[in-house]
C-alpha cells in the first residue's frame, strides 16, 4: 500500500513577526503538514523562525531545510534542535545538508573544501548530534527522544548512502551542479538517483520517506505556454521541459494526477513547494488528500 502524501512548504521570503505568523498560520488552514525554513545567508534564520512557527500553528510540524553542515558546530546545534523540540512539543524534523553556495561560505568567514570534505563534515555532524541528544544528561531535552526525525537531502552517491544509513527522510533536489549551474535532472536522470538510493537503502527495516522538492508550481489550461516561459533557463526542449518532475504544470487535476504517477514511479510521497506558490498549491492538497 503506497505510504500517504505529506505536504511541506519552504517559507524563503522574509517579513516581520505578525506577518510571518499569519503566513504561517494560513500554511497551516491550507493543509500544510511541515513548515519548513532554509539556510541560506539572506534569507531568515532557522530556529528563532520556526520557534515563532510553532506560537501560530497547533498541528503542522516544522522543520529545517535544510541546515548547511558547516555553518554548525555539533554542540550548539544540539542545543537549538532539543530547545525548539522542546518549546514546539515535539513537532520538529530536522533535515541537514552538505551546503553548496560557495558565496555563503566565504561571507561568513569559512573555507568551502571540495565535495567529499563537505560530505565528510556532514556525515561527522549527523554522528555527533545523534551521540549528544542519545545522552540521557544532555539539557535542554527533546520530546522526541534521542531527536527529532532527521531528513538529509541531496544527490550524489555519499550523500544517498548517508541517508540510508541514518536519515528517516531522505530529500532530492531534482537538479545537479554543472560548470554552467544549476540543471534540472531529468525524469529518467531521476529515476536513476532514486534506483541508487534503493541499492543503498537495502538492508534497512524500514523504507525512509521520500522527498521532492517542485521548484514550480502554476495551474493553469495551457501546460505548453506556461512551460514555454521557463524554457530560456532550462536547455530543454517543451516536451522534455513537461515531463520533469520538479515542475508541477497544468489544471489541479493534472498537476494532482502527475504527482500520483510520480508518487508510484519514484516513491515520492512527502513534497515541498516554495512559499511564493503556496497558495497556489493549496486546491492540490485538497485534490490529493487521502489519495
Amino acid at each position: 500500500m503506497a505510504r500517504p502524501f505529506r505536504f511541506g512548504v519552504n517559507m524563503t521570503t522574509a517579513c516581520g513577526g505578525a506577518e510571518w505568523r499569519e503566513r504561517c498560520g494560513r500554511a497551516e488552514e491550507l493543509g500544510y503538514d511541515v513548515i519548513l525554513v532554509p539556510d541560506h545567508l539572506g534569507m531568515v534564520a532557522p530556529f528563532p523562525a520556526l520557534a515563532a512557527a510553532a506560537e501560530a500553528t497547533e498541528r503542522a510540524r516544522l522543520g529545517t531545510f535544510v541546515l548547511n553542515a558547516a555553518f554548525w558546530n555539533p554542540a550548539l546545534l544540539a542545543r537549538e534542535i532539543a530547545t525548539v523540540d522542546a518549546l514546539s512539543g515535539g513537532r520538529l524534523e530536522l533535515g541537514l545538508g552538505a551546503g553548496y553556495v560557495r558565496e555563503e561560505h566565504e561571507r561568513a568567514g569559512l573555507a568551502f573544501p571540495p565535495p567529499g570534505a563537505r560530505v565528510d563534515l556532514l556525515g561527522r555532524t549527523v554522528a555527533e548530534v545523534d551521540r549528544l541528544l542519545g545522552d540521557a544528561a544532555h539539557v535542554p531535552r527533546p520530546v522526541q527522544y534521542p531527536m527529532p526525525p532527521l531528513l538529509i537531502g541531496g544527490n550524489g552517491d555519499r550523500v544517498l548512502r548517508l541517508a540510508a544509513e541514518r536519515a528517516a527522510i531522505t530529500a532530492f533536489t531534482g537538479a545537479r551542479h554543472t560548470a554552467e549551474g544549476l540543471r534540472a535532472l531529468t525524469a529518467d536522470e531521476l529515476a536513476e538517483r532514486v534506483a541508487a538510493y534503493r541499492g543503498f537503502e537495502s538492508g534497512r527495516p524500514a523504507p525512509a520517506e521520500l522527498n521532492l522538492l517542485l521548484q514550480v508550481v502554476a495551474v493553469t489550461r495551457d501546460r505548453r505556454a506556461a512551460v514555454r516561459e521557463l524554457l530560456s533557463g532550462m536547455r530543454l526542449g517543451e516536451d522534455e521541459a513537461l515531463e520533469l518532475p520538479l515542475l508541477a504544470v497544468g489544471t489541479v487535476r493534472q498537476i494532482a494526477d502527475q504527482l500520483r504517477a510520480q508518487r508510484e514511479r519514484y516513491g515520492f510521497t512527502y513534497l515541498t513547494v516554495l512559499d511564493p506558490y503556496m497558495e497556489t498549491f493549496g486546491p492540490v492538497i485538497e485534490e490529493l488528500r487521502g489519495g
